[in-house]
């Protein structure tokens, strides 16, 4: 489970990141279960700064937690698939109320308001196939949507996540 910090702690403009701390949010983002010491070496500073800069970083909202990353096949989850959707309105409560119902499913794993072609982008994992229909069903009657376009993953080649540092 993601651990996570205060969203609006602070401000975010990355000119208050230097490169010392570029360094460590890049370290980080490569393996959140680095140890301090080692962080403060790659970062070239000693440990008590860098555990200094890594709780300010936190702060601030640059780091927003930390998770393992997990195989979803050897945890069951065999098919990953994409949902296009489009809603019948871009009423506020519309889009909030689609934002809700679909975070309490375990399922979907990213859920993206997105623009042209349709309001949300969901990636949804399932167990096999007959779960993915039963999802894609789940959905397409779900209140207030009026189109709904599946992609199912058949080979992910690059998924690095994050964000290039």
């Amino acid at each position: 489970m993601q651990t996570p910090f205060p969203p609006d702690a602070g401000p975010r403009d990355p000119s208050e990141l230097d490169a010392i701390d570029r360094r460590i949010v890049a370290e980080l983002q490569a393996d959140g279960r680095i140890t301090n010491v080692e962080l403060a070496r790659r970062a070239g500073i000693s440990a008590p700064p860098c555990l200094r800069r890594v709780r300010r970083l936190e702060e601030i909202g640059v780091i927003r937690g930390y998770r393992a990353e997990l195989e979803p096949q050897m945890l069951g989850w065999s098919v990953t698939f994409f949902a296009l959707v489009g809603l019948d309105s871009q009423k506020d409560s519309v889009l909030s109320g689609f934002e809700r119902l679909v975070a309490g499913w375990p399922e979907v794993r990213e859920c993206h308001m997105i623009r042209g072609g349709g309001d949300f982008l969901l990636r949804v994992v399932a167990r096999d196939t007959g779960h993915e229909n039963q999802l894609t069903r789940r959905l397409t009657e779900a209140p207030n949507v009026s189109r709904l376009q599946t992609l199912q993953t058949i080979r992910t080649s690059h998924a690095p996540g994050g964000v290039p540092v």
